[in-house]
């Protein structure tokens, strides 16, 4: 299902990542992959709130949990900078669909990174 909302489209997601070379672009597709298939739901589904949202986002960073070993593997891990800007993008994914008022912690709760 392709992508509708124009601001999601246009963005490029985990860009300092695939700018950073100690992050293997074949994994950073992975996550970028999660994101784009969060969207997708969230436009499926279309979460009346907060809680219906959360539950969306947490499901996929489950996801990026699952991507810690594919890090690993390839010599790389999410730390620091990829927690930052995989948290940015979560928050960008719920404000550009009018989730403004969304708390990254709470969206990104079951991380494990």
């Amino acid at each position: 299902m392709p992508i509708t909302n124009q601001q999601v489209a246009g963005h490029m997601f985990l860009r300092q990542m695939y700018a950073d070379s100690y992050f293997p672009d074949h994994v950073v597709d992975r996550g970028r992959a999660i994101l784009l298939r969060l969207c997708e739901r969230i436009e499926a589904e279309q979460p009346s709130d907060l809680e219906a949202l959360y539950a969306l986002s947490q499901a996929a960073t489950e996801e990026f949990n699952s991507l810690e070993e594919e890090f690993e593997a390839a010599g790389s891990e999410i730390e620091t900078v990829a927690r930052e800007v995989i948290a940015e993008d979560f928050w960008f994914v719920a404000s550009a669909y009018g989730f403004t008022d969304a708390d990254v912690e709470e969206l990104i709760a079951t991380r494990d990174w």
